[in-house]
């Protein structure tokens, strides 16, 4: 008996998904639609807001002017990172952020192999809250507010 459930185990696992997500101190290397390079790691002794979002998302759109706005008014202490989670060309990107302009930085994420140390979002937005030493202080499902935010940022916890 004990053969089959080592083989039905080995079975298992060769079916699930394999992803590393949400590790507690993720490493995060992106080029932005800029062209420039974005390495969460240099953000160290910084807040970092790390947004998964896509152009069709409704609560994305109402997120976004939010975040935009916290982060330019705490930008010694707050950087952000916006993830297009979503199958979208860079040109059609560059569209919609005219329209939908944003303070921070923007990556295209390909929705079939998302970053490895950040979980397949379940929801969008999704966005990560990283604390200065680099681990996830926080990771919410749905729209941030600025004052959830602050809360968590002015308390230095997570």
């Amino acid at each position: 008996m004990k053969p089959i459930r080592i083989l039905f185990a080995l079975l298992l696992l060769a079916v699930l998904p394999v992803h590393a997500g949400d590790v507690a101190q993720p490493a995060l290397r992106v080029t932005t639609l800029d062209g420039k390079p974005f390495d969460l790691s240099a953000e160290r002794g910084k807040w970092v807001i790390v947004n998964f979002w896509a152009t069709w998302c409704t609560p994305c759109l109402g997120e976004m002017p939010a975040l935009s706005g916290y982060v330019a008014a705490h930008g010694k202490d707050v950087a952000a990172i916006g993830l297009a989670y979503d199958d979208v060309t860079p040109a059609d990107l560059r569209a919609f952020l005219k329209k939908h302009p944003v303070s921070y930085p923007v990556s295209i994420v390909d929705v079939d192999h998302p970053p490895k140390d950040f979980a397949t979002p379940q929801g969008l937005p999704t966005t990560y809250l990283i604390a200065p030493d680099g681990r996830v202080a926080k990771k919410f499902v749905g729209p941030v507010t600025p004052a959830t935010l602050q809360a968590i940022i002015g308390a230095g916890t997570g």
